[in-house]
């Protein structure tokens, strides 16, 4: 089972994660994508979390398991909208397909 600390820390991990990319979501779309290796860091930091959760959630209580699949939601939802930016060094802005 899963202790309390390691749902705690999973899902601290997750917001970091989430944080970080809103970020370089947020700079891909007003900047002239400067960023690529950021941009990439933080959609990898976002698959990384939805690995994690994903594995923490085979040995969760239920509850757990509802508080990690709300986090893996989130992080599908971040991780959908930063693959539909178009992240071209040779477009200007970003914008969605």
């Amino acid at each position: 089972m899963a202790t309390r600390k390691s749902i705690e820390d999973c899902i601290q991990k997750c917001e970091d994660a989430i944080r970080y990319a809103q970020e370089q979501y947020k700079s891909g779309l007003e900047q002239e994508h400067y960023h690529d290796q950021e941009y990439t860091k933080a959609m990898q930091q976002i698959e990384e979390s939805v690995n994690d959760v994903s594995d923490l959630a085979h040995s969760a209580n239920s509850q757990q398991r509802e508080q990690l699949h709300r986090m893996r939601l989130q992080l599908q939802n971040l991780q959908n909208e930063m693959i539909l930016l178009e992240h071209d060094p040779t477009v200007v802005g970003g914008k969605l397909h």
